[in-house]
């Protein structure tokens, strides 16, 4: 069966999150999302594992109604890299929590705990527990493994060889990746790092694993490709949409190419800080002048969320607007759930705008036009037609969604290290 998945979430627990990120919210909005496996975030603070421990447990995976979550953590270390561990059992879980307490001073305060240990640390601590383990996020320019180290080895030291995975976080995709060889034998991740539940946040980004049932076992071997198991396609964000993909100014957003960068010393002619791009950080990296995809690697699928392309559709400045939930509630209920819309369904059988289903097949095709980002600002996407995406707004409510920690544009800084 195909099991699409969003491993790395966060709960109401962890700094900067929508109190709406509890176990019954994520599940229902999971659900119609078409997200069957949930990675629960968070699950070595001591009241989220609380919540979770009231799921019933079988194989180590826990579930609620038709959602199926398995016990996943992003920490911290002592050089601001962070890691995703995804978790065999609540026991485990519980015995990585009572040798993590030595090491954090944080780790009932916030669900992304900072620990006292280096990467090779925290490796050795998830290998004792049967935890897999690989950086988040990689390639960003702040708390990402490839910000602070050039290899995995200088990440890992020796246990190198025991990571199985690599977040490649929104700002890049296999194109950038698959040009260091070092990460060819690794499974590539792409997940939401959601801070709320709304669809235009949880499985933003997300992976589509074949597997016979959902255990973690069979999780395990997928991401290891292991017994006929393994990963069928990435769906993320373009890379030029994230905010720090392109070399550029903090302060005023201006971009530069690498050698302009080298050649001002990385700062801007307005006084700011230059902060070196996903892209340019990746070249630095590639040993390849082009990306060498090895056989297992599957496809990758660039789309955003239905809400962002109904909005840039409508001409809507918000994804929260009535109009765009009437629409969107539409289209998930005719088709089963989002990701049925964007990626399954045949598009002849969608009942939608006209404009809505040229948007989508835009999408699909590849043909839309990515203005890049950077500095901290996101860049933005324009359809075919000349419609672009708008600015998400603060604090919006309509039809249900809620939004009040997370906003696309200039002034976000909260929600995501992509």
């Amino acid at each position: 069966m195909n099991v699409n998945s969003d491993l790395h979430i966060h709960s109401k627990y962890a700094m900067a999150t929508s109190d709406k990120m509890d176990i019954p919210t994520i599940a229902r909005e999971a659900a119609k999302k078409g997200v069957h496996l949930v990675g629960t975030g968070d699950c070595l603070h001591a009241r989220w594992l609380e919540s979770i421990k009231r799921l019933p447990e079988s194989e180590g995976i826990l579930s609620l109604n038709d959602t199926s979550f398995v016990l996943t953590t992003e920490v911290e270390d002592s050089r601001r890299v962070h890691h995703l561990l995804i978790i065999p059992s609540i026991s485990k879980a519980e015995e990585l929590r009572e040798r993590f307490m030595e090491h954090s001073r944080n780790i009932d305060t916030d669900g992304r705990p900072t620990l006292q240990l280096n990467g090779t640390e925290i490796a050795e601590y998830a290998k004792d527990a049967g935890a897999l383990i690989g950086p988040c996020h990689a390639f960003t320019p702040w708390t990402a493994m490839y910000a602070y180290h050039d290899s995995l080895e200088s990440c890992y030291s020796d246990l190198a060889g025991y990571i199985s995975f690599v977040e490649l976080g929104l700002s890049a995709d296999t194109s950038y990746a698959d040009r260091i060889s070092e990460l060819h034998r690794l499974t590539f991740l792409t997940n939401s790092d959601a801070h709320s539940p709304w669809p235009n946040k949880l499985a933003r980004e997300f992976n589509r694993f074949e597997m016979p049932e959902i255990t973690f076992e069979n999780l395990k071997s997928a991401i290891l490709r292991k017994n006929g198991m393994g990963p069928v396609l990435n769906v993320g964000m373009f890379p030029e949409e994230g905010k720090y993909n392109e070399s550029a100014c903090i302060r005023c957003f201006k971009h530069y190419t690498l050698q302009e960068c080298l050649f001002a010393r990385w700062r801007c002619s307005c006084g700011g800080k230059i902060k070196k791009g996903v892209r340019d950080r990746a070249s630095e990296l590639a040993d390849l002048p082009t990306a060498e995809h090895p056989d297992h690697r599957p496809p990758y699928l660039h789309l955003i969320p239905l809400a962002e392309i109904i909005a840039m559709v409508l001409g809507h400045s918000s994804p929260f607007t009535k109009g765009v939930q009437t629409s969107w509630n539409a289209l998930v209920k005719s088709a089963g759930s989002e990701i049925a819309v964007l990626v399954d369904s045949d598009i002849s059988d969608l009942n939608a705008d006209s404009g809505i289903v040229d948007a989508i097949v835009a999408f699909r095709n590849g043909e839309v036009i990515i203005h890049p980002g950077g500095g901290g600002r996101y860049g933005t996407i324009e359809l075919p037609n000349g419609n672009r995406g708008a600015d998400d707004g603060d604090g919006v409510e309509s039809g249900g969604w809620v939004e009040t920690v997370e906003t696309r544009g200039a002034q976000r800084t909260l929600g995501d290290f992509g």
